[in-house]
């Protein structure tokens, strides 16, 4: 089960493996994601397997301090690039506090989430970047004959690479829009290579950014792939029997 969690303008994204293991991708921009993830999990169930922070914007790492003060999250992955944002030096001292093991994230490292799904990271920041955008790892869900792309908030210059890089391994049945559909993501050739089926934009309603881009709509139409917004529908649940991918 994948669900795409309404938290306004920012992502989360909750994973929940075939045999239970739970990996949550960003935090969105503040508390709101405790309620989601109340929501989204059985009541008692206060265990995070993974969490991962794809860039350390305020919209994406926002509500990752009270997930790790409010869960037992067992590892942390994030990407090795240096950040003055409060949310996450205050995600890292927590960490430390709680011994929470913390990785860098790497590319081509394989997590194995039991029962037959995996995800790869294909592309992970390093150093320090002026754009913490261009750090966001990128990382694709494989189970069965069903694939999730996530990109958190990847920029063209990144996906020209992975385009050259990684080609058709690209393709996936679900692509997470990255940056809220904005066009300073979201290259014409990347989504040809990638081919979604369904394509889910998580977005705040009425956001300042003017995200999604009409061009990124009009492009994403083009390849036919089915586009689903949180800001219309709220939070977007698909889940995988490993052969069909049904929305729930």
């Amino acid at each position: 089960v994948v669900a795409f969690l309404d938290v306004g303008q920012g992502d989360a994204i909750l994973i929940r493996a075939p045999q239970g293991r739970t990996i949550l991708i960003d935090g969105g921009p503040g508390r709101n994601i405790l309620g989601q993830l109340a929501s989204a999990l059985p009541l008692f169930d206060k265990k995070i397997d993974l969490l991962m922070e794809t860039h350390p914007d305020t919209d994406h790492v926002g509500g990752l301090p009270d997930v790790l003060g409010r869960y037992a999250v067992r590892g942390i992955i994030k990407p090795c690039i240096g950040s003055d944002n409060p949310y996450d030096q205050a995600l890292d001292t927590l960490a430390k506090v709680r011994q929470v093991p913390k990785i860098c994230a790497q590319a081509g490292e394989i997590i194995d989430l039991g029962g037959g799904a995996k995800m790869e990271i294909l592309y992970a920041g390093f150093g320090t970047v002026a754009d913490t955008n261009t750090a966001s790892i990128v990382a694709r869900l494989a189970y069965g004959n069903n694939s999730f792309l996530f990109t958190g908030d990847t920029t063209i210059a990144v996906e020209k690479y992975l385009t050259y890089t990684e080609g058709n391994k690209l393709q996936s049945d679900v692509y997470k829009v990255s940056h809220h559909g904005s066009k300073n993501s979201n290259e014409e050739k990347f989504l040809q290579t990638v081919k979604p089926q369904i394509s889910v934009i998580s977005v705040g309603a009425k956001n300042t950014y003017g995200h999604p881009n009409q061009e990124v709509l009009d492009l994403l139409a083009k390849i036919k792939s089915a586009i689903l917004r949180t800001d219309q529908s709220g939070t977007i649940v698909l889940e995988s029997d490993g052969v069909t991918l049904v929305e729930k």
